[in-house]
C-alpha cells in the first residue's frame, strides 16, 4: 500500500472515530460519556496500529492515550457539568461533544505521525508526544467545528451502534453480522 493510500485510510479511520466520539460525548450520564470516548479512542488506535503494522496491546494503547490526554480536565469538567439538572445536560453535552471530538482527532494525528516515523506503542517520549497532542487538539477544535453539521448524524450512528451491540450481546446477531452492519454504518459517513 502506498503512503498516500495509507494516509487516506488513516484519515478515514480518524474521521469516523471523531464522529463516534462526538456522539459519545452526548451521552447524558456523567463519566459514562468519558469512558465511552476513551474506548472509542482505543479502538481507533488499534485500527491505526494495524494499518501501520505496529504491535498493539490494550495496556500499551491505554498508556499511549493516557500519556497524550492526561486527565483532560476540560473533558472531565464537561462530563460533570451534565450532573446539573436541565441546563447542565445541554451545556455539558455540547462541550463534551466538542472536546471529545477534538481529543480523538489529536490522538489519531499524533499516532499517525508517530507510526510513520517508525514509532510504536512502547517507544514514545511522552513530553514530545504531549506537545504534538496539544497542537493537534487545537486543530481538532476547528476540525470538529467543521463536522458540527454532522452532530445529529454522529448521535444517530452512536445509537445505531449501541443497538447493534445489544442485538449481538443478546445473541440475535453473530459477531460477523455485527461487524458487517458496523461496516455498513461506517460507509455512510
Amino acid at each position: 500500500m502506498n503512503i498516500d493510500s495509507k494516509k487516506n485510510q488513516a484519515e478515514a479511520i480518524i474521521r469516523s472515530h471523531v464522529l463516534w466520539s462526538m456522539g459519545g460525548g452526548l451521552i447524558p450520564i456523567p463519566l459514562v460519556d468519558f469512558a465511552a470516548v476513551t474506548a472509542i479512542q482505543l479502538e481507533m488506535l488499534q485500527q491505526l496500529a494495524e494499518l501501520y503494522g505496529v504491535d498493539y496491546s490494550k495496556s500499551n494503547g491505554k498508556a499511549f492515550v493516557s500519556a497524550l490526554t492526561g486527565t483532560t480536565i476540560a473533558r472531565l469538567g464537561a462530563s460533570l457539568v451534565k450532573a446539573i439538572p436541565g441546563v447542565g445536560t445541554i451545556i455539558g453535552g455540547a462541550s463534551m461533544s466538542l472536546t471529545s471530538g477534538a481529543s480523538t482527532y489529536a490522538v489519531g494525528q499524533v499516532a499517525i505521525n508517530h507510526f510513520t516515523n517508525s514509532g510504536d506503542l512502547s517507544n514514545f517520549v511522552e513530553d514530545q508526544l504531549k506537545n504534538a497532542y496539544d497542537s493537534a487538539f487545537e486543530k481538532g477544535k476547528s476540525y470538529v467545528s467543521d463536522l458540527e453539521d454532522n452532530k445529529d448524524k454522529a448521535a444517530n450512528m452512536y445509537q445505531s451502534l449501541e443497538q447493534l451491540g445489544k442485538l449481538r450481546d443478546q445473541g440475535i446477531l453473530t459477531e460477523e453480522e455485527f461487524q458487517s452492519k458496523k461496516a455498513e454504518l461506517l460507509k455512510r459517513l
